[in-house]
């Protein structure tokens, strides 16, 4: 069989290269999870991706001091620390996908990092009434549902991926606190409200998913 026209190699070259870089950018989430990710791997604490994941954590305790040594919760600093806080959860991803250190210990501190960041976001902005309280309310409670619903998991050895409902959801909910932090009101509500829609639509998703999987089991 003759070799295909170089044309033909060429356009199937930039697909694989596309096709890594939409892996390596997270877009492209289809197949299995890693293997090291699974419950009843080892949790491998030392690698660079957790590493990330602790400074993010480390910067949570910073971020509230400084959003709350304010009168009125219009910080331009304490919201450039919640963007790093926020925008680091995607370094590590990538992290994890350019040197191959997954663990067990990234799947459970991602996620919960996420939640804490924006219940501590949601908290500056319920002090000051930056945002909607019954809004935060809800949003707050979902969280901590969340977490709940987490251990549960984890005891239960049950495996709930993250759907994109929930990916986008924590970015809009995120963004809320930044604009309100630098006072651009207009955005704040939207990134609240789209965010709140988003992560009450990805949590029916995971207890649906849970569900079946007790279902299967018993």
């Amino acid at each position: 069989m003759a070799d295909a026209p170089l044309s033909e190699r060429t356009a199937e070259r930039v697909e694989r290269a596309r096709l890594t870089t939409r892996r390596l950018l997270g877009l492209d989430r289809s197949g299995p999870a890693p293997p090291e990710t699974l419950a009843g791997h080892p949790l491998n604490p030392w690698t660079i991706p957790n590493a990330i994941g602790f400074i993010r954590l480390a910067l949570i305790p910073v971020f509230l001091v400084v959003a709350y040594d304010t009168s009125n919760g219009h910080t331009a600093l304490g919201a450039a620390i919640f963007l790093v806080i926020a925008a680091s959860d995607y370094l590590d991803g990538i992290a994890a996908r350019v040197t191959g250190q997954y663990s067990r210990l990234g799947a459970l501190l991602d996620p919960l990092i996420d939640r804490l960041v924006v219940i501590a976001g949601l908290a500056v902005c319920w002090s000051y009434e930056l945002l909607p309280r019954w809004a935060i309310a809800i949003l707050v409670g979902r969280e901590l549902l969340m977490l709940a619903l987490g251990r549960v998991a984890i005891r239960r050895g049950l495996e709930l991926k993250i759907n994109w409902f929930g990916r986008l959801g924590v970015w809009w909910t995120m963004a809320a606190p930044f604009w309100a932090m630098v006072g651009v009101d207009v955005l704040a509500k939207l990134g609240l409200y789209v965010g709140l829609a988003l992560s009450l639509i990805a949590t029916a998703i995971y207890i649906r998913d849970g569900a079946a999987q007790l279902r299967t089991r018993s």
